[in-house]
């Protein structure tokens, strides 16, 4: 079954707190791509050993530089949600 994007950014994506956690990520990537240790286009993920949405910050020390096939490889239900 394909997934409706539209109807979740509706429901989920589009929420504030989402919204909120999304802007974090993109700092901690920036913050990295500073450091010079990520780079546009490299396949990698800036991935947060403690999720921001588990109570994880964008503390370096919370920070590491993972491949995106490794940072996305969640088991996933099937409403795209991680199981």
């Amino acid at each position: 079954m394909p997934r409706d994007y539209k109807e979740e950014y509706a429901h989920y994506q589009g929420r504030p707190a989402q919204l909120k956690n999304r802007a974090k990520r993109n700092a901690a990537r920036r913050r990295l791509e500073k450091e010079g240790r990520v780079h546009k286009g490299d396949g990698k993920d800036v991935d947060h050993t403690r999720p921001i949405a588990k109570g994880g910050t964008n503390r370096r020390g919370n920070l590491r530089v993972v491949s995106k096939s490794a940072n996305r490889s969640f088991k996933r239900d099937k409403h795209a949600r991680m199981a």
